[in-house]
Order: structure tokens, then sequence, then C-alpha cells
């Protein structure tokens, strides 16, 4: 008899439960309502606009609420762009000359709007005053398809030095200011804050700042896998027209972008301060001519035969109804 009381206590209880859960709004069903939009990035300060808009989301002043996005982090660029390529994430924040190489391939990829504008300093050990120093030692990048290695190439052909001079080397940006300190390397261009650190620990100094080299430089852009505008343009507008917002809130960077961007960096309040000061978050459409001037330079170092035309590579409709 008493087994069985405990049996119905025990139904009765569940049963509670249930009709708690049924009255919940973190019901399962109502997760699943929201459309899930997977956006790969890397730890970088040229990605701040994406994080500055997650953050809004999350405090629901976005007007996404029937869309989740979720922020897929990577380590490397070669693994964002092969998630990106292969459609295991619908966006991303990645270098504008992969997505090139990607296009170029024949995979359907579209710029809708750059990240940043400059950020990529010429960082160079404490022994290196000129390019002319750099003869003979090695040099690091982040990828070969990308705006570091321009500046690298246009840097030391103002300065008369042959690209084929130095040894230019891909490491991942957060191995870059160890090996500087190390001595593995005697200089390397790459996006903050990984620039910056160097300089903050001592280990190395800023030769050029990247709009020394080439004025409001493209580098990195939000870009979209073209069957997601397709089937989802009104969800890709929404997103576009945050994007443009939180980029220019970021523009500010006072303390609560300083705040927002360190929940997804790895990196000291003075780094950051540091990092953030040679950005710029606003003008964030990609115009023709900063296109094709990129396009030359690709042709000029032999990276890219034929860059993908202007207008099948850029979708500038998003952007240009969000500002």
């Amino acid at each position: 008899m008493r087994n069985i009381k405990r049996l119905v206590v025990l139904v009765m209880i569940a049963g509670l439960l249930l009709a708690l859960a049924g009255c919940s709004n973190t019901s399962p069903n109502a997760t699943s309502s929201k459309k899930t939009i997977k956006i790969a990035y890397l730890p970088i300060t040229h990605a701040v606009p994406l994080f500055v808009e997650k953050e809004n989301l999350s405090q629901n002043v976005s007007g996404l609420e029937d869309v989740n996005v979720e922020l897929v982090k990577f380590g490397t660029w070669n693994e964002l762009i092969d998630a990106l390529n292969t459609g295991k994430v619908d966006g991303a924040s990645v270098l504008i000359e992969l997505a090139m190489k990607a296009k170029e391939q024949g995979i359907d990829l579209k710029v809708v709007g750059l990240g940043h504008r400059d950020g990529n300093n010429v960082t160079v050990a404490n022994s290196i005053n000129t390019p002319a120093d750099l003869k003979g030692k090695t040099v690091a990048v982040p990828q070969r398809f990308s705006t570091q290695n321009i500046l690298l190439y246009k840097m030391l052909q103002d300065a008369n030095v042959a690209y084929a001079d130095v040894t230019v080397i891909e490491l991942p940006p957060s191995e870059m200011p160890a090996a500087l300190a190390e001595g593995r390397i005697a200089a390397y261009i790459v996006a903050e804050p990984f620039g910056s650190k160097a300089v903050t620990l001592g280990k190395g100094k800023v030769l050029y700042e990247s709009k020394d080299l080439w004025v409001d430089s493209v580098c990195c852009g939000l870009v979209f896998r073209g069957d997601f505008i397709k089937n989802n343009k009104e969800i890709a507008q929404k997103i576009v027209k945050r994007y443009v917002d939180a980029g220019k809130q970021a523009e500010s960077k006072d303390e609560h972008i300083q705040e927002v961007t360190a929940k997804y960096l790895s990196v000291d309040k003075a780094t950051l301060a540091s990092s953030l000061k040679y950005t710029s978050y606003v003008n964030l459409s990609l115009e023709k001519k900063d296109y094709e001037q990129l396009s030359q330079y690709l042709i000029a170092m032999g990276l890219l035969k034929n860059p993908p035309a202007y207008n099948d590579f850029v979708e500038n409709s998003l952007i240009n109804k969000a500002e």
C-alpha cells in the first residue's frame, strides 16, 4: 500500500512538471521557431561590428527577434574559408582576397559590406628601422591571399626592395607576437590586436600603419553564400542593416565597445584600447574603385589571374538600403 501511494505521488509530481513546462516561454518549440544564421569569424578587431551586432541581439534591441545569429569562432583563415565554401556556415567576416579566390574557383559568395577600413600595422623587431633592414629576414602574414601580404609587397616596392629579398611565411595571427619576441621572424603584418600586443610587451614597434601605405585600405568583409541571400533576402537585409548600425556604434570605441570586444578577444585592456584606434568602422560599402585597386595588386603579385567581376561578386543592394 505504501509503495502504491508513493507511485501516485510521483505521477502527480510528473504531471505538474509537464504542465509547468507547457506554460514556459523557454519551451523547445519556442526556441525552434527561430531561424539560426551561422556567421564565422576570427577573434580580431576587424570583426568588431559583428560582435556589437550580436551583443545588440542578445539585448533584444536589434529588431531581429525572429532570428538567432550564431557566431562561430575559428582559429585560422583556412579553416574558416573551408567552412564557408562547404556551406557549414551561412556567412563570415573573412579576408576579401580569400573570398575572391573561392569565387574564382566557382563558389557562389557575395560581399555585402566591409568589416572595417585600415587597421593593419607593420610590426617589426626593435632592431628594424627601415624596409631595407628586412632583406634576408623572415616576415609573417596571416595568409598569402590577404591585404597584409599586399601591404608588405607595397612597402617593399616603395622602398625599392624586391619582394623576393625577404622570406614570407604564413602564421596564425595569435602566434605572431611570440614568434617576433623569440626572434623567429623579424616582422609581421596582421589584424589587431596582435600588432599592438608585441608593442605593449616591449618586443616590437610599429614601422608603418596601413594608412601610410594604402589609404582607406580594404581587408575583411562580411560575406554571405549566394544561396543564403537568394533564399533569405529579408533576413539578410535586416542583418546588414544592423551590421552597419553596429559599425557606426563601434566607431565611438568607448568603454562599452571595449567591453563588448573583450568578450571575443583574449587581450589586456591597454592593448585593446591601442588596437581600436587604428581601425575605422564606417564607410563599409565596397566601392568599385577600391575593388579594382585590390584586384590589380593581386594580379601584379601573381596571386589571381582572373579576379571576379565586381558586379558578380559585390552585392551592394543590401548595404545601400541600410545606410
